[in-house]
């Protein structure tokens, strides 16, 4: 009897494992540029997609564990939200989720072993992943489908913070964005403060300290700029799980426009 219920149940797991595999491949795999200048993402597209009509564009950033050259496991967090046959139907949308090399990193930020562990830069010349993303977001200011009023970026961890400085740099691309367990040099915050933001961070995080979503939510409130910050208290550094399930996270998101 017990060998039966077993057999029943790993049945069940690998249909879910097949299943979310399956859904997985809706992102197509692309890569932009050519070889050693180039960066794989991977692309999901509305469905009932229609050339002639125009849909937002939203890139999110993945965090370091996910970087490499597999233009695969940079799906691992947050694609599921957008596989989501609600929010397919309630956001149509493009959805880009660009891979990292694994020996680089979204933003120009220094790493310690000891005291304020993250050194982020003011201003400098972006890094060899940033420069790449900045062309891929431009191939799709590009495309005639693609609304321009409407770009948003967002990430989690790493990708927080490659979001943030992409605000800097490019703050009149994006529509809004949202920045989870991230961080920034809390002077480059005035470049981005006509963006709609929100931040999230985990109270308990003892990877990216939720000091560094703070002190920019402080900076960018003192600048009257418009910011959420949203605190899990006993949250460590997996706050994307929370931020996911904001009852109203897609639809403030996708409510703004330049």
């Amino acid at each position: 009897m017990k060998s039966s219920i077993l057999i029943i149940l790993m049945t069940l797991l690998m249909q879910t494992i097949s299943t979310a595999q399956s859904s997985l491949t809706l992102f197509s795999r692309e890569v932009y540029g050519k070889g050693t200048d180039s960066l794989f993402y991977r692309l999901l597209l509305p469905e009932n997609f229609d050339p002639a009509k125009k849909y937002p564009v939203l890139f999110f950033l993945h965090g370091a564990g996910e970087r490499g050259n597999d233009n695969q496991a940079q799906l691992t967090h947050g694609s599921k939200l957008f596989l989501s046959e609600q929010v397919r139907k309630d956001y149509p949308a493009i959805v880009v989720f660009p891979q990292c090399p694994t020996d680089d990193f979204w933003a120009n930020v220094l790493i310690k072993n000891t005291g304020n562990r993250f050194s982020f830069q003011e201003g400098g010349d972006p890094g060899k992943a940033m420069k790449m993303l900045e062309g891929l977001i431009g191939h799709f200011r590009g495309l005639k489908y693609a609304d321009k009023n409407r770009f948003y970026v967002g990430g989690l961890s790493m990708g927080g913070m490659g979001a943030l400085e992409l605000l800097r740099r490019k703050p009149r691309t994006f529509a809004a964005a949202f920045s989870i367990c991230g961080g920034d040099n809390i002077a480059n915050s005035k470049k981005y403060k006509r963006i709609p933001l929100w931040l999230f961070h985990g109270g308990k995080d003892i990877v990216v300290p939720p000091e560094e979503s703070k002190k920019i939510a402080a900076e960018l409130k003192r600048l009257n700029a418009p910011v959420k910050l949203t605190l899990y208290a006993e949250a460590n550094h997996n706050s994307w799980d929370p931020a996911f399930a904001e009852p109203d996270f897609l639809s403030w998101l996708f409510s703004h426009k330049k």
